[in-house]
């Protein structure tokens, strides 16, 4: 039985999708020629190879400082790790003090384990080896939103997402060449039971995308189906021997590991697939109200839980994370795009590379309800700092609304755009002889200009990164095509892009196992939805 392709809920416009021009009188064929004059050269990269340096905002002295803090906190309060017998086990046959649950250690200790065996870099396989990606080293990957309940388009509004958004999600995000990663749960499809939706969700990525992707984060068991499923994917052998997977293992701040967080972390580990160690921390609320003592928190629980994934398999790839902002003192809700966010992430990628392994954090996230002025606002400069802060995997760079509960159609394109100018920037500047730009400079001398040169004949379709969002026209173009706002624009696009999707090969005798194993696993357990 097969994935169905339907696209209920969505509008009539999206649901056709056979126009052969677009309602601003484009063709389909000169809006692809549009992508991609989008520095072609750039957008077949699998991941950025940054050649611009991070922005360290912390001295030596201040990075000690912390890194002390953090020490003195699992020393002298502990962390816990909650019902989960062969952990404590793990920490206590490795020579920390566990009491009960609580797991304190030695400073310095968690550090030592880490680096003895910790990979600084590793490779995650997609089924497409084109899109295989190196994270670590001066390499940042770009992923799409996660985890949002409800998504936002022009045409509907706010709803619920289904299983019909999740596919489409999926094949808009395999059409934006800024992107590196398929994800994981780009929207919750409700329409599925809550303990069977993530193996529809898993196997929309295997067969929709050819790029890498999550496995499911929360429990053992859901963990194992997703092991399972990249077995089929890829064979046993080599999913135990290389990363097919991204996973991220969050603390419940301040200083516990719950057991469905670490019984998916275990499966993981063991599999030798990936787990980001990201403490999720509102400062204010989940950590202390300043930068300096949120650091310090989040340090101390990266350390451990990073820690942990190396007691349970030597080698096995992890990343320190960090998901921390701060709260509105007026109204307590979560706020994204301020100063201390950036200040938070640029340290903790300064004190990532300190521990030496590969650094996980956040993008384009926003408040806002809506795609507007706000949304791109934070989502702009919170990605922007991720980048600075030499993150090498970027969760939500795409699509992020309203704290985290909304996919955004439009807000995904308003983003992949972004994306583009991030791509653009991380390559640094170019000093070739060729961009040096000599023979132009001589060509053209005193008093005359650069349009009709041949150094700008030669390079006019690939010099500047093109937008296409943006609208540089004067006022009487932009009116005569309909005086349409960015945000209207991105609708037109995410259904242009839907419209242009296809759908990458994959082996049918390995597609039909993938769906028979979904099948079984679903018909063997009651539906729950809890």
């Amino acid at each position: 039985m097969r994935v169905s392709d339907d696209k209920k809920g969505l509008p009539h416009s999206v649901r056709s999708g056979n126009e052969k021009r677009t309602r601003g009188g484009r063709s389909q064929r000169q809006k692809q020629r549009q992508h991609q004059r989008a520095r072609p050269d750039v957008a077949r990269a699998p991941y950025i190879r940054r050649q611009i340096t991070t922005y360290d905002i912390l001295n030596e002295e201040g990075l000690c400082l912390i890194e002390a803090n953090a020490d003195q906190i699992l020393k002298e309060i502990g962390m816990d790790f909650t019902d989960d017998t062969e952990i404590l086990d793990l920490f206590r046959e490795a020579g920390a003090d566990v009491q009960g649950t609580r797991v304190r250690f030695e400073p310095g200790h968690p550090r030592q384990i880490i680096q003895a065996t910790a990979p600084s870099e590793y490779i995650q396989h997609a089924r497409n080896p084109k899109n295989n990606v190196v994270i670590g080293g001066n390499n940042t990957v770009l992923c799409p939103s996660f985890g949002p309940p409800f998504i936002h388009n022009l045409d509907e509004g706010r709803r619920y997402g289904t299983l019909a958004d999740f596919h489409n999600l999926v094949k808009i995000h395999q059409t934006i060449p800024w992107l590196h990663h398929s994800g994981g749960v780009v929207c919750e499809p409700t329409d599925i039971p809550v303990n069977k939706r993530h193996l529809d969700m898993l196997l929309g990525h295997f067969r929709y995308s050819d790029r890498g992707c999550f496995g499911s984060l929360i429990g053992r068991e859901r963990a194992e189906d997703s092991v399972a499923m990249a077995k089929i994917l890829f064979g046993d052998e080599f999913v135990d021997q290389n990363c097919v997977f991204y996973s991220v293992a969050n603390t419940n701040a301040p200083l516990v590991l719950d057991s469905a967080m670490s019984g998916a972390l275990k499966t993981y580990a063991k599999n030798n697939q990936a787990v980001a160690c990201t403490p999720w921390t509102l400062a204010g609320a989940m950590s202390p109200c300043t930068v300096a003592g949120t650091l310090a928190q989040v340090l101390a629980e990266a350390l451990a839980v990073c820690a942990l994934t190396q007691l349970v398999r030597p080698g096995a790839p992890c990343l320190m994370g960090s998901f921390a902002t701060a709260i509105s003192m007026q109204s307590g809700a979560p706020t994204f795009g301020n100063p201390e966010g950036a200040k938070m992430v640029l340290a903790a990628g300064q004190l990532a590379r300190r521990l030496g392994v590969p650094f996980h954090t956040v993008g384009a996230l926003s408040a806002s309800k809506l795609p507007d002025g706000q949304a791109q606002q934070e989502a702009t400069y919170g990605l922007l700092m991720s980048v600075l802060a030499g993150a090498n995997f970027i969760n939500h760079a795409t699509g992020w609304l309203e704290g985290g509960l909304v996919t955004g159609y439009e807000k995904t394109m308003m983003d992949a755009d972004l994306c583009g100018k991030i791509v653009d920037f991380a390559q640094g500047i170019d000093l070739s002889s060729e961009a040096q730009a000599m023979d132009a400079i001589f060509e053209v001398g005193p008093g005359s200009h650069f349009l009709s040169s041949r150094h700008t004949l030669n390079h006019f379709e690939t010099a500047f990164y093109r937008s296409n969002i943006a609208d540089n026209n004067s006022w009487e173009q932009w009116s005569a095509n309909g005086g349409l706002d960015s945000a209207q624009r991105a609708n037109q696009l995410w259904k242009e892009h839907l419209a242009s999707y296809e759908e990458p090969t994959l082996d049918v005798a390995r597609l039909e196992e993938l769906e028979e194993f979904v099948l079984k696993r679903k018909s063997s357990m009651p539906d729950m939805n809890y």
